[in-house]
């Protein structure tokens, strides 16, 4: 039977993308598309020829969409709950990812592994669990953030008997720039409960990730 969360958590006011009276703030795109037309200028190219008159448009709609996360509250997606008869490992992996960057604003893209222990038969939508990845994904980030917020808002809300989140991900600032070695790749973890105090608990969830359990 589903269960809704009572008292659900209230979205901070001052949360980014907020207004002072917690609705989201709109995108400024005006702004945005003045910025664009600025460093188009400043990198000596014509932002009225034709390839790149529409670029501002484009790149303001883009950060609409990539920084939807400002704008919403995951929290949402973990209020309905179901019982069940089951208090072991909750895995879904494999979670594709893109969020940008906050030092340079280009992406980072990759794959999310989450995985719970249920109390009591807590259990939630599984889509639920990719939907949140999604939500804190799209805000300017940074990947040890992303995983921690992940993990901290599962356990918040489900209150599970342990959760382990990992995070594997390509960043273009490290590709296309600076260092420039593309097919390096960052893993992050943040294990809570549980998972933190035993270790043979990580070992079984990291083995069922990796898929090498025998």
């Amino acid at each position: 039977m589903a269960q809704l969360n009572p008292q659900p958590r209230q979205v901070d006011n001052l949360m980014p993308g907020r207004a002072e009276n917690g609705q989201p703030r709109p995108v400024d795109k005006e702004k945005i598309k003045a910025a664009v037309r600025m460093i188009l200028e400043a990198i000596g190219e014509d932002p009225d020829r034709e390839g790149l008159v529409d670029t501002p448009r484009r790149v303001a709609d883009y950060f609409e969409e990539v920084t939807l996360g400002l704008r919403v509250d995951p929290a949402r997606h973990l209020e309905v709950t179901f019982s069940e008869d089951h208090e072991e490992m909750v895995i879904v992996k494999d979670i594709p990812f893109q969020s940008i960057c906050e030092h340079h604003l280009v992406p980072f893209v990759g794959k999310a592994h989450v995985v719970y222990i249920p109390r009591k038969g807590k259990v939630v939508g599984l889509s639920k669990l990719a939907r949140v990845v999604e939500e804190y994904a799209r805000r300017p980030q940074l990947q040890e953030r992303l995983t921690s917020q992940v993990a901290d808002l599962i356990m918040e809300r489900l209150q599970p008997m342990g959760v382990m989140v990992v995070m594997e991900a390509e960043h273009m600032c490290m590709t296309m720039r600076g260092v420039r070695k593309p097919g390096a790749v960052t893993v992050t973890s943040a294990v809570r409960g549980i998972f933190r105090k035993s270790e043979v608990a990580r070992k079984e969830a990291l083995a069922l990730i990796r898929g090498t359990l025998r």
